[in-house]
């Protein structure tokens, strides 16, 4: 699926998203400042959630509470290794059946999931564009 937006159109792409995604574990693929923490914020909201969203940048994942589930949002960034994802748990969350919104994935490959949806976005002159991919390893 890809998908080309404007900002003002993210609620309609992440709702869109959301109906078309495998699993609940999202990698979210693309370089600094293309939106994937704005994405991921109205995804949040889309889900339900009523808690206030903000970028999990420099304590790594944040928690945010849906009616009967529970929300994972990590930003993987800082990390400078595998074994410093291990030390805050990440294999926890990861074996967990809650949602998965992880920015910077790339960093955990070897402990990510069999199953997940991988979204790359990429910017292009004042559009921005989604690309979903399920990933089955």
């Amino acid at each position: 699926m890809e998908i080309n937006y404007r900002l003002n159109d993210v609620e309609n792409v992440a709702t869109q998203l959301i109906k078309n995604v495998k699993t609940k574990t999202l990698l979210f693929y693309g370089d600094m400042g293309v939106g994937k923490t704005t994405l991921i914020k109205t995804i949040v909201k889309v889900l339900g959630s009523h808690d206030k969203v903000s970028s999990p940048t420099f304590s790594i994942v944040n928690e945010y509470q849906l009616n009967d589930d529970k929300i994972y949002h990590f930003d993987l960034y800082r990390i400078d290794d595998l074994e410093e994802a291990y030390n805050f748990g990440i294999e926890d969350y990861v074996d967990s059946e809650n949602w998965k919104l992880i920015e910077w994935p790339e960093k955990i490959v070897p402990i990510l999931t069999d199953h997940f949806d991988r979204i790359d976005l990429e910017f292009d002159s004042n559009k921005r564009i989604l690309r979903l991919n399920v990933i089955n390893k």
